[in-house]
């Protein structure tokens, strides 16, 4: 019996440049060729596909996410001073509406005051040793040789600088985390680029010519991770606002003693969930941002980890703050130079160098708008009648 001869594979039209507009319209019709599909939406857009190669691959078109607008948000900030109208791109209803009150709220309290901690980006190699205790000299020399592997790292970049090398030991391996700064640049390639070098310094002068891994998974990389909340990746960044009762009555229903009361409950049912934060839903508020500003969407994954602070205060206000310890954005490079995408920036005054920091605080006030809306809605109870009222849409 003869096999009849597989079917040739398709294959994706390509060609150099992968941006023309012929290839464009070959992948379009591929499309509609292998699926049926006639993508009359997807294939419209209103910029230059020239600008594309180093964001995407294979281009055949757009997702057109609707953007909505919240605020305006006051801030007092080191970096962000002001009032902020919000670009958020969202597909689920009630959320842009839930953030404007959330903002309305900080707003009337006098603003969020918002402070960036620490930053760093890391990669995390590991090496591998013969035993132990070569693993634990193998440490002592790499911080004897630091301003050499420094030195090596920071060859490749112009704004990366490496601020200091976390050891961690397991058996014979060595992990190493590296931590940089990254400038205006969310900085994970950087960060990849920089530690490779001086993995390939390490190797190549320590006398034992120890083999790595570049990535010993540490670093923790678009996961979320214990490591991180506690040492920071990205952006370590606090919202914080006094809310005076009285405010809070009037505009959201509940008390201060309530919102306390909650406070703790929250607590407890975080901690028997093992969630990677306290709070509410703070990967709602970066998620629209992230989408809207160019950041990469996967870093939600990390930045969305939060710790909620709050005290109830002796006259009755409270007190309410949350720190977003693993915050990964940009306002140079990667995504954030496309054209919606600048846009968006540029309404929060925070496209290019120099505004980073100013746009992790607004992130975290967002953030903190959220959290305030969300659960004085829990608490109130009206929480799944507004979303009955503003959030079903079904076909």
């Amino acid at each position: 019996m003869v096999n009849d001869p597989p079917e040739p594979r398709a294959h994706i039209p390509r060609e150099t440049p992968d941006t023309s507009a012929g290839v464009i319209a070959a992948r379009q019709e591929f499309v509609r060729a292998q699926t049926g599909v006639a993508l009359d939406h997807v294939s419209r857009y209103s910029f230059d596909p020239a600008v594309l190669p180093g964001n995407i691959e294979h281009f055949i078109g757009v997702a057109q996410v609707p953007i909505g607008l919240a605020g305006p948000l006051l801030i007092r900030g080191e970096q962000a001073n002001g009032e902020f109208v919000v670009p958020m791109a969202t597909t689920e209803g009630t959320l842009v509406a839930s953030y404007n009150r959330g903002m309305r709220l900080l707003s009337d309290c006098g603003g969020v005051k918002t402070t960036v901690v620490e930053g760093a980006m890391q990669r995390a190699p590991v090496f591998m040793l013969a035993d132990a205790l070569t693993a634990r000299n193998f440490g002592h020399w790499v911080e004897d040789n630091l301003d050499d592997i420094r030195a090596a790292a920071e060859s490749t970049t112009h704004v990366g600088h490496l601020l200091g090398i976390g050891q961690y030991a397991v058996g014979s391996l060595r992990y190493l985390r590296f931590n940089f700064a990254t400038g205006d640049a969310a900085g994970q390639n950087m960060a990849g680029k920089a530690t490779l070098a001086a993995c390939e310094w390490i190797r190549a002068h320590h006398p034992d010519r120890p083999e790595f891994l570049l990535s010993g998974n540490i670093d923790t990389d678009k996961k979320h991770s214990q490591i991180n909340m506690l040492q920071t990746r990205g952006k370590r960044v606090v919202a914080e606002v006094v809310i005076p009762n009285d405010v809070l009555r009037e505009q959201m229903g509940v008390d201060s003693a309530q919102l306390f009361r909650m406070r703790q409950i929250s607590n407890v049912g975080a901690f028997m969930a093992g969630a990677a934060s306290n709070g509410s839903h703070a990967a709602n508020a970066l998620a629209a941002l992230f989408i809207a500003t160019g950041q990469d969407a996967a870093n939600v994954a990390e930045s969305h980890a939060s710790l909620t602070y709050a005290d109830l205060l002796p006259n009755g206000d409270y007190y309410w703050s949350v720190t977003l310890t693993s915050l990964i954005v940009a306002t140079y490079g990667g995504g954030t130079g496309l054209p919606t995408q600048r846009e968006c920036l540029e309404m929060l005054g925070c496209y290019g160098t120099g505004k980073v920091d100013k746009f992790a605080e607004i992130c975290a006030g967002v953030v903190l708008a959220g959290e305030i809306s969300l659960s004085s809605a829990i608490v109130h109870g009206d929480w799944v009648s507004s979303h009955d009222r503003l959030g079903r849409n079904r076909p």
